[in-house]
Protein backbone atom coordinates (compact mmCIF):
# COMPACT_ATOMS: atom_id res chain seq x y z
CA UNK A 1 0.00 0.00 0.00
CA UNK A 2 0.88 3.45 -0.78
CA UNK A 3 0.57 6.87 0.38
CA UNK A 4 -2.39 8.70 -2.16
CA UNK A 5 -1.05 11.27 -4.47
CA UNK A 6 -3.03 13.92 -5.14
CA UNK A 7 -2.26 16.03 -8.63
CA UNK A 8 -2.13 19.99 -7.87
CA UNK A 9 -4.81 21.50 -8.11
CA UNK A 10 -7.91 23.60 -6.46
CA UNK A 11 -8.85 22.91 -3.35
CA UNK A 12 -11.39 24.32 -1.08
CA UNK A 13 -10.55 24.22 3.07
CA UNK A 14 -13.36 24.43 5.38
CA UNK A 15 -12.03 26.91 7.70
CA UNK A 16 -13.31 27.32 11.29
CA UNK A 17 -11.21 30.14 12.70
CA UNK A 18 -9.29 27.91 14.87
CA UNK A 19 -5.17 26.51 14.44
CA UNK A 20 -5.75 23.38 12.60
CA UNK A 21 -7.75 24.16 9.66
CA UNK A 22 -5.72 27.33 9.57
CA UNK A 23 -2.37 25.27 9.74
CA UNK A 24 -4.00 22.67 7.35
CA UNK A 25 -5.05 25.75 4.25
CA UNK A 26 -1.10 26.80 5.05
CA UNK A 27 0.55 23.70 4.25
CA UNK A 28 -1.81 22.99 1.13
CA UNK A 29 -0.46 27.19 0.05
CA UNK A 30 3.13 25.72 0.07
CA UNK A 31 2.45 22.64 -1.73
CA UNK A 32 1.60 24.35 -4.45
CA UNK A 33 -2.33 23.80 -4.36
CA UNK A 34 -4.80 26.71 -5.47
CA UNK A 35 -6.53 27.31 -2.30
CA UNK A 36 -10.21 28.58 -1.07
CA UNK A 37 -11.16 29.18 2.63
CA UNK A 38 -14.54 28.25 3.04
CA UNK A 39 -16.54 28.71 6.26
CA UNK A 40 -19.39 27.12 7.36
CA UNK A 41 -22.09 29.33 9.32
CA UNK A 42 -24.28 25.79 10.62
CA UNK A 43 -26.45 27.57 13.31
CA UNK A 44 -27.76 30.77 14.05
CA UNK A 45 -26.15 32.62 16.87
CA UNK A 46 -27.18 33.43 19.86
CA UNK A 47 -26.46 36.18 22.13
CA UNK A 48 -23.41 34.22 25.13
CA UNK A 49 -24.31 31.16 23.40
CA UNK A 50 -22.22 30.29 20.24
CA UNK A 51 -18.67 31.87 18.90
CA UNK A 52 -19.48 32.13 15.20
CA UNK A 53 -18.57 35.86 14.95
CA UNK A 54 -15.23 35.07 16.70
CA UNK A 55 -14.56 32.35 14.71
CA UNK A 56 -15.45 33.46 11.36
CA UNK A 57 -13.02 37.15 11.73
CA UNK A 58 -10.30 34.38 13.06
CA UNK A 59 -11.04 32.96 9.69
CA UNK A 60 -11.31 35.73 7.38
CA UNK A 61 -7.68 36.91 9.10
CA UNK A 62 -6.31 34.10 8.69
CA UNK A 63 -7.53 33.75 5.18
CA UNK A 64 -5.84 37.28 4.80
CA UNK A 65 -2.51 36.34 6.06
CA UNK A 66 -1.53 33.08 3.65
CA UNK A 67 -2.83 34.71 1.02
CA UNK A 68 -5.60 32.84 -0.37
CA UNK A 69 -9.38 33.51 -1.55
CA UNK A 70 -12.18 33.15 0.85
CA UNK A 71 -15.86 32.44 1.37
CA UNK A 72 -18.57 32.12 4.19
CA UNK A 73 -21.63 29.93 3.30
CA UNK A 74 -24.74 30.01 5.19
CA UNK A 75 -25.73 25.92 5.71
CA UNK A 76 -28.08 26.47 8.82
CA UNK A 77 -31.06 25.50 6.93
CA UNK A 78 -29.39 21.89 5.82
CA UNK A 79 -27.47 21.55 9.17
CA UNK A 80 -31.42 22.38 10.76
CA UNK A 81 -32.89 19.42 8.69
CA UNK A 82 -30.13 17.10 8.57
CA UNK A 83 -28.21 16.95 11.47
CA UNK A 84 -30.68 18.98 14.67
CA UNK A 85 -33.39 16.95 13.61
CA UNK A 86 -31.61 14.15 14.06
CA UNK A 87 -30.44 15.26 17.62
CA UNK A 88 -33.93 16.11 19.17
CA UNK A 89 -35.19 12.69 17.62
CA UNK A 90 -32.44 10.23 18.92
CA UNK A 91 -33.13 12.42 22.95
CA UNK A 92 -36.85 12.36 22.25
CA UNK A 93 -36.61 8.62 22.26
CA UNK A 94 -33.87 8.61 25.38
CA UNK A 95 -31.07 7.70 22.89
CA UNK A 96 -27.58 10.00 23.62
CA UNK A 97 -26.82 10.79 19.34
CA UNK A 98 -23.71 12.58 18.68
CA UNK A 99 -24.20 15.30 16.18
CA UNK A 100 -20.28 15.72 15.44
CA UNK A 101 -20.57 12.11 13.38
CA UNK A 102 -23.47 13.32 11.28
CA UNK A 103 -22.45 17.16 10.62
CA UNK A 104 -19.58 15.42 8.99
CA UNK A 105 -21.20 13.25 6.80
CA UNK A 106 -24.08 15.29 5.95
CA UNK A 107 -22.66 19.04 5.95
CA UNK A 108 -19.06 19.11 6.19
CA UNK A 109 -18.69 16.32 3.09
CA UNK A 110 -21.78 16.96 1.72
CA UNK A 111 -23.24 20.47 1.54
CA UNK A 112 -19.99 21.58 1.51
CA UNK A 113 -18.86 19.43 -0.85
CA UNK A 114 -21.29 20.03 -3.07
CA UNK A 115 -20.77 23.71 -3.11
CA UNK A 116 -17.17 23.68 -3.03
CA UNK A 117 -17.34 21.66 -6.50
CA UNK A 118 -20.96 22.90 -8.17
CA UNK A 119 -19.90 26.63 -7.30
CA UNK A 120 -16.01 27.30 -6.32
CA UNK A 121 -15.22 24.40 -9.11
CA UNK A 122 -13.10 22.67 -6.72
CA UNK A 123 -10.63 19.51 -7.55
CA UNK A 124 -10.64 18.39 -3.82
CA UNK A 125 -11.79 19.86 -0.18
CA UNK A 126 -10.16 19.90 2.74
CA UNK A 127 -10.41 20.13 6.47
CA UNK A 128 -8.70 19.83 9.88
CA UNK A 129 -9.25 16.95 10.79
CA UNK A 130 -6.74 14.38 12.39
CA UNK A 131 -6.67 11.28 9.61
CA UNK A 132 -5.31 9.69 6.93
CA UNK A 133 -6.36 8.39 3.29
CA UNK A 134 -4.52 5.52 1.68
CA UNK A 135 -4.51 4.68 -1.78
CA UNK A 136 -5.49 1.05 -2.81
CA UNK A 137 -5.77 -1.27 -5.90
CA UNK A 138 -9.06 -0.51 -7.74
CA UNK A 139 -9.02 3.13 -7.47
CA UNK A 140 -10.39 2.66 -3.55
CA UNK A 141 -8.95 4.48 -0.87
CA UNK A 142 -9.09 3.32 3.19
CA UNK A 143 -9.45 5.95 5.99
CA UNK A 144 -6.90 5.37 8.52
CA UNK A 145 -6.07 6.87 11.90
CA UNK A 146 -3.93 9.89 12.23
CA UNK A 147 -0.07 9.52 13.30
CA UNK A 148 -1.15 11.49 16.59
CA UNK A 149 -3.79 9.24 17.70
CA UNK A 150 -4.32 11.14 20.89
CA UNK A 151 -5.52 13.85 18.49
CA UNK A 152 -7.06 11.24 15.91
CA UNK A 153 -10.51 12.33 14.59
CA UNK A 154 -11.68 8.66 12.05
CA UNK A 155 -14.46 8.26 14.44
CA UNK A 156 -16.20 10.61 13.47
CA UNK A 157 -15.60 10.38 10.01
CA UNK A 158 -16.79 6.15 9.82
CA UNK A 159 -19.86 7.69 7.76
CA UNK A 160 -18.25 8.62 4.91
CA UNK A 161 -17.79 6.78 1.50
CA UNK A 162 -15.39 5.85 -1.39
CA UNK A 163 -16.61 8.57 -3.44
CA UNK A 164 -16.11 11.60 -0.82
CA UNK A 165 -12.88 9.94 0.20
CA UNK A 166 -11.35 10.01 -3.07
CA UNK A 167 -11.73 13.94 -3.28
CA UNK A 168 -11.00 14.53 0.01
CA UNK A 169 -7.62 15.80 1.71
CA UNK A 170 -6.60 15.69 5.17
CA UNK A 171 -3.28 17.48 5.59
CA UNK A 172 -2.63 17.01 9.51
CA UNK A 173 -2.54 13.06 9.04
CA UNK A 174 1.39 13.09 9.33
CA UNK A 175 1.02 15.81 11.77
CA UNK A 176 1.68 15.68 15.82
CA UNK A 177 -0.85 18.45 17.53
CA UNK A 178 2.08 19.80 19.14
CA UNK A 179 3.83 20.30 15.63
CA UNK A 180 0.99 22.28 14.20
CA UNK A 181 0.71 24.57 16.86
CA UNK A 182 4.28 25.13 16.55
CA UNK A 183 4.31 26.16 13.03
CA UNK A 184 1.30 28.54 13.35
CA UNK A 185 3.75 30.37 16.19
CA UNK A 186 6.40 30.35 13.66
CA UNK A 187 4.94 31.77 10.93
CA UNK A 188 2.93 34.30 12.72
CA UNK A 189 -0.78 33.29 13.11
CA UNK A 190 -2.58 35.40 15.65
CA UNK A 191 -4.43 32.02 16.42
CA UNK A 192 -1.39 29.89 17.27
CA UNK A 193 -2.50 29.38 20.89
CA UNK A 194 -6.44 29.45 20.54
CA UNK A 195 -8.27 26.72 22.57
CA UNK A 196 -9.64 24.00 20.42
CA UNK A 197 -13.77 23.80 20.41
CA UNK A 198 -15.36 21.66 22.71
CA UNK A 199 -18.70 20.34 23.32
CA UNK A 200 -22.05 21.43 20.82
CA UNK A 201 -21.74 24.18 18.59
CA UNK A 202 -25.50 25.21 19.16
CA UNK A 203 -25.46 24.81 23.02
CA UNK A 204 -22.85 26.77 23.95
CA UNK A 205 -22.16 27.92 26.74
CA UNK A 206 -25.83 26.84 28.04
CA UNK A 207 -27.48 24.62 30.57
CA UNK A 208 -27.67 21.03 28.29
CA UNK A 209 -30.92 20.25 30.18
CA UNK A 210 -32.21 23.78 29.74
CA UNK A 211 -31.58 23.73 26.07
CA UNK A 212 -33.47 20.53 25.71
CA UNK A 213 -36.52 21.65 27.83
CA UNK A 214 -36.88 24.49 24.60
CA UNK A 215 -37.30 21.45 22.52
CA UNK A 216 -38.53 18.25 24.59
CA UNK A 217 -41.64 18.21 26.59
CA UNK A 218 -40.88 16.98 30.70
CA UNK A 219 -41.72 13.68 31.44
CA UNK A 220 -41.60 12.79 34.71
CA UNK A 221 -41.04 9.34 36.76
CA UNK A 222 -39.40 7.63 39.24
CA UNK A 223 -35.96 6.92 39.74
CA UNK A 224 -35.43 3.60 41.34
CA UNK A 225 -32.23 1.75 42.89
CA UNK A 226 -30.74 -1.45 41.80
CA UNK A 227 -33.08 -2.77 44.75
CA UNK A 228 -36.15 -1.56 43.13
CA UNK A 229 -35.87 1.51 45.89
CA UNK A 230 -37.70 4.41 44.72
CA UNK A 231 -34.83 7.02 45.95
CA UNK A 232 -36.40 10.25 44.04
CA UNK A 233 -37.26 11.55 40.76
CA UNK A 234 -36.62 12.54 37.23
CA UNK A 235 -37.49 14.90 34.71
CA UNK A 236 -37.89 12.97 31.62
CA UNK A 237 -35.35 9.62 30.83
CA UNK A 238 -34.24 11.97 27.38
CA UNK A 239 -31.95 14.26 30.30
CA UNK A 240 -30.00 11.29 31.11
CA UNK A 241 -27.66 9.11 29.39
CA UNK A 242 -26.10 5.73 30.28
CA UNK A 243 -22.73 6.52 33.15
CA UNK A 244 -24.10 10.03 33.63
CA UNK A 245 -23.17 10.89 37.19
CA UNK A 246 -23.75 14.49 37.32
CA UNK A 247 -27.14 16.33 37.50
CA UNK A 248 -29.07 13.33 38.93
CA UNK A 249 -30.65 15.54 42.12
CA UNK A 250 -29.62 12.58 44.64
CA UNK A 251 -26.59 13.93 45.96
CA UNK A 252 -27.46 14.01 49.77
CA UNK A 253 -29.28 10.07 49.41
CA UNK A 254 -26.97 7.42 51.14
CA UNK A 255 -27.04 3.60 50.80
CA UNK A 256 -23.53 2.35 52.08
CA UNK A 257 -20.64 4.07 53.01
CA UNK A 258 -16.76 2.92 52.03
CA UNK A 259 -14.24 2.66 54.88
CA UNK A 260 -12.76 5.84 54.29
CA UNK A 261 -16.23 7.46 55.25
CA UNK A 262 -16.96 8.23 51.68
CA UNK A 263 -19.70 8.01 49.79
CA UNK A 264 -20.25 5.70 46.38
CA UNK A 265 -21.48 8.41 43.85
CA UNK A 266 -24.58 7.34 42.06
CA UNK A 267 -24.35 6.24 38.30
CA UNK A 268 -27.39 5.86 35.54
CA UNK A 269 -27.38 2.47 34.54
CA UNK A 270 -30.99 1.85 32.13
CA UNK A 271 -33.71 3.27 31.38
CA UNK A 272 -37.13 1.73 31.47
CA UNK A 273 -38.99 3.60 28.34
CA UNK A 274 -42.32 1.46 28.62
CA UNK A 275 -42.80 2.28 32.59
CA UNK A 276 -40.69 5.47 32.27
CA UNK A 277 -38.39 4.26 35.08
CA UNK A 278 -34.86 5.89 35.34
CA UNK A 279 -32.12 3.09 37.42
CA UNK A 280 -29.30 3.96 39.06
CA UNK A 281 -26.58 1.91 41.09
CA UNK A 282 -23.83 3.27 43.50
CA UNK A 283 -20.10 2.80 42.50
CA UNK A 284 -18.60 3.01 39.21
CA UNK A 285 -17.64 -0.68 39.25
CA UNK A 286 -21.33 -2.17 39.65
CA UNK A 287 -21.77 -4.78 37.15
CA UNK A 288 -24.87 -2.96 35.88
CA UNK A 289 -22.70 -0.27 34.36
CA UNK A 290 -20.77 -3.36 32.06
CA UNK A 291 -21.97 -5.11 29.15
CA UNK A 292 -20.33 -7.87 26.88
CA UNK A 293 -22.40 -7.10 23.59
CA UNK A 294 -23.85 -4.49 21.95
CA UNK A 295 -25.96 -4.17 18.59
CA UNK A 296 -26.08 -1.76 16.08
CA UNK A 297 -28.01 -0.28 13.32
CA UNK A 298 -27.94 2.53 10.54
CA UNK A 299 -24.21 0.76 9.34
CA UNK A 300 -22.01 2.50 6.91
CA UNK A 301 -18.99 0.65 5.53
CA UNK A 302 -16.08 3.12 4.07
CA UNK A 303 -15.35 0.53 1.45
CA UNK A 304 -19.36 0.12 0.49
CA UNK A 305 -19.08 -3.62 1.85
CA UNK A 306 -19.23 -5.29 5.07
CA UNK A 307 -16.11 -6.77 6.49
CA UNK A 308 -16.38 -10.56 7.29
CA UNK A 309 -17.37 -11.74 10.21
CA UNK A 310 -14.30 -12.18 12.58
CA UNK A 311 -12.23 -10.39 15.99
CA UNK A 312 -11.96 -6.43 15.12
CA UNK A 313 -10.88 -3.90 17.41
CA UNK A 314 -13.72 -1.32 18.30
CA UNK A 315 -14.85 2.42 19.73
CA UNK A 316 -17.92 2.58 21.61
CA UNK A 317 -16.93 6.42 22.10
CA UNK A 318 -14.69 9.02 21.11
CA UNK A 319 -11.31 8.88 22.72
CA UNK A 320 -11.68 5.00 24.24
CA UNK A 321 -8.51 3.06 23.58
CA UNK A 322 -9.89 0.09 20.76
CA UNK A 323 -11.20 -2.75 22.51
CA UNK A 324 -11.13 -6.07 21.19
CA UNK A 325 -14.48 -7.56 20.13
CA UNK A 326 -15.98 -10.31 17.63
CA UNK A 327 -18.58 -8.75 14.92
CA UNK A 328 -21.33 -10.71 13.31
CA UNK A 329 -23.66 -9.01 10.65
CA UNK A 330 -26.84 -10.16 11.57
CA UNK A 331 -28.50 -8.21 8.16
CA UNK A 332 -27.85 -5.31 5.99
CA UNK A 333 -28.73 -2.94 8.16
CA UNK A 334 -27.45 -4.31 11.50
CA UNK A 335 -24.74 -6.21 13.46
CA UNK A 336 -23.78 -7.50 17.37
CA UNK A 337 -20.58 -6.76 18.98
CA UNK A 338 -18.98 -9.29 21.77
CA UNK A 339 -16.52 -7.53 23.87
CA UNK A 340 -13.37 -9.33 24.94
CA UNK A 341 -14.04 -7.83 28.07
CA UNK A 342 -17.08 -6.14 29.41
CA UNK A 343 -17.16 -2.56 28.22
CA UNK A 344 -18.38 -0.01 30.47
CA UNK A 345 -21.55 2.48 29.87
CA UNK A 346 -21.96 1.63 26.25
CA UNK A 347 -24.74 3.91 25.39
CA UNK A 348 -27.48 3.90 23.11
CA UNK A 349 -27.49 6.64 20.50
CA UNK A 350 -23.49 6.75 20.03
CA UNK A 351 -21.55 5.29 17.08
CA UNK A 352 -19.36 2.16 17.55
CA UNK A 353 -16.56 2.20 15.18
CA UNK A 354 -14.87 -0.51 13.76
CA UNK A 355 -10.98 -1.08 13.52
CA UNK A 356 -8.84 -3.30 11.43
CA UNK A 357 -5.62 -2.37 13.07
CA UNK A 358 -5.36 1.44 11.85
CA UNK A 359 -7.76 0.86 9.21
CA UNK A 360 -11.03 2.73 10.44
CA UNK A 361 -13.78 -0.33 8.24
CA UNK A 362 -16.96 1.86 9.45
CA UNK A 363 -19.61 1.51 12.16
CA UNK A 364 -23.02 2.43 13.20
CA UNK A 365 -25.26 3.51 15.72
CA UNK A 366 -25.80 1.40 18.81
CA UNK A 367 -29.36 0.61 19.69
Amino acid sequence: MSKIHFKKGRVVVGMSGGVDSSISAWCLKQQGYEVVGLFMKNWQENLNTCSTKDDLLDAISVADFIGIEFECVDFTSQYKDRVFKNFLSEYSIGRTPNPDVFCNSEIKFQSFMEYAFTKLKADYIATGHYAQIQSEKSKRVKLLKAIDESKDQSYFLYRLNQSQLLHTIFPLGKILKNQVRKIAKEIGLHNAKKKDSTGICFIGKRSFREFLKNYIPLNPGPILNSNKKKIGNHEGLHFYTIGQRKGLGIGGIKEYQLENNQHRAWYVASKDFEKNILFIVQGQEHPWLFSRSLLASQITWIKGTPPKDSEYKAKIRFRQKDVDCFLKKIDNESFQLKFGEPQWAVTPGQSVVIYNKSTCLGGGIIC
